[in-house]
């Protein structure tokens, strides 16, 4: 059994951390800038770089996970965040301390993200926002001549996918998705291991995520609270009266504005196997489960299994628990590849294991970096770097994403036509060129959703 393994330990000060940031990079051959100068430090760095060469980055969306992101992005060296907007006032000024702190300049409190877009110096737009928001703001920025680092899932429904991908094409901005598990080397490794025949010939995937989250009770409608602007929380979708139960996470389980825990977590999973399968589009998707475990609002399933069929003669199946944390092969989250030869196996962290079929394992990489896949903020910040990189040589080299708006709508679709599958109690029957559903009108209802009157998402 071989077993390679690699140890980052990052400090917990801001400005070291930056450093620490700078000198990771320098280490990673994937990367760009080529790493910090001997005996400079963060704040000479920047200077040397210069503001032209620093990308400028606006933050949309900085509670919990866009707060985790600012940071991230704040901790790169080749960064500057000019802009902060948020429709609740407390997280916004929490960003902004945060940020000033780690980059020793304060960025502009921009609560509309619309003007942020107005600032020419502004090179690209990161959306933490909620889902209902994610394509939308994508292409409100793409418009504005601005690049998009786009949180996981990259829309709402399949024909915001859509929009996306022709967007991207329409105005050749560059659009990452962040499913970050792309960039983590030892994962990448492990998917490399799998195409090229390690297992031998891969037919079959499966991923998981689990959980132990409460109820989220019924909610009362009440007055909206004084530091949020529900209306441009709202955004696109037609408006819901306020409810006490709905944020900030929460609105993960409505269908109004969230798309359940297959987008929120299984987004990841999914892309992992169709990576490794090497598919594009399917040819059938079924799902079953329901909202199980408690009788609250929540609306998404708590439980679901999603099974989908490729033409190239693969399959692959996603569990979802939300609400019972029991593990699957000693991991929260991962995926296992079952190929003629062998299996391998990706865990939460940045790792992967190689079994031949006697169940004996024979080979492990392994990365001692710590995730938490339950942490909803930060899981992984020292990796996500590496995608975050990759974004900016997009930017500044041309080089090719590691999830481009065309690979992330394709995996997102996945999840898509499992709850389509679903809701509908149907099976899916799909068009395995272009990923649409075929003869089934009960399940084209949901290919789309409707907008509130003048938001409508365009070319």
């Amino acid at each position: 059994m071989t077993d390679t393994n690699d140890t980052i330990n990052a400090p917990t000060d801001p400005l070291s951390r930056r450093n620490f940031m700078s000198q990771t990079l320098a280490g990673t051959a994937a990367l760009t800038l080529g790493g910090m100068l001997p005996g400079f430090s963060p704040k000479s760095y920047a200077r040397i770089l210069g503001a032209n060469e620093r990308v400028q980055v606006g933050m949309m969306g900085v509670n919990s996970r866009g707060l985790a992101l600012a940071t991230t992005f704040g901790l790169q060296p080749n960064c500057q965040i000019r802009s902060v907007s948020d429709v609740d006032t407390r997280a916004a000024e929490k960003c902004i301390a945060t940020v000033e702190k780690i980059q020793n300049s304060k960025p502009l409190a921009q609560p509309d993200f619309r003007k942020a877009l107005d600032d020419k110096d502004l090179d690209a737009l990161v959306i933490a926002a909620p889902d209902h928001w994610h394509a939308p703001a994508a292409i409100l920025a793409s418009k504005a001549g601005k690049h998009v680092y786009l949180e996981k899932p990259c829309s709402h429904n399949p024909h915001e996918g859509e929009l996306l991908v022709a967007v991207a094409k329409k105005y050749k901005n560059v659009i990452q998705m962040g499913n970050q598990r792309r960039s983590w080397p030892n994962v990448a490794a492990g998917v490399k291991a799998v195409l090229d025949g390690e297992i031998g010939r891969a037919y079959f995937a499966k991923g998981w995520y689990t959980n132990n989250r409460a109820s989220i009770g019924i909610g009362k409608e009440t007055a909206v609270p004084e530091w949020l602007n529900f209306d441009l929380w709202q955004g696109p979708a037609p408006r819901m009266a306020f409810k006490d139960n709905l944020l900030h996470y929460n609105w993960h389980w409505f269908w109004h504005w969230g798309t359940g825990e297959s987008l929120n977590n299984g987004t990841h999973m999914l892309d992992l196997m169709r990576w490794g399968l090497n598919v594009d589009y399917p040819t059938r998707v079924t799902s079953s489960g329901g909202r199980y475990r408690y009788k609250d609002d929540w609306e998404t399933p708590d439980t679901q299994v999603i099974n989908v069929e490729f033409p190239n003669n693969t399959a692959m199946t996603w569990e979802g628990r939300s609400c019972n944390g029991r593990t699957v092969e000693g991991s929260s989250v991962g995926v296992v590849f079952y190929g003629e030869k062998g299996s391998l196996q990706i865990d939460a962290g940045n790792s992967h294991k190689v079994f031949d079929l006697d169940n004996k394992l024979v080979k492990e990489v392994k990365n001692d970096v710590v995730i938490n896949a339950r942490d909803r903020m930060n899981p992984s910040q020292a990796l996500d770097a590496i995608h975050i990189q990759n974004f900016f040589d997009g930017i500044k080299k041309g080089t090719a994403l590691n999830s481009d708006i065309v690979s992330g709508h394709q995996s997102t679709l996945l999840c898509q036509l499992g709850n389509i599958a679903l809701r509908s109690g149907t099976t899916l029957n799909i068009d395995p060129t272009n990923g649409h559903i075929k003869d089934n009108r009960l399940a084209q209802q949901y290919w789309k959703r409707d907008y509130q009157r003048g938001w409508e998402p365009t070319l």
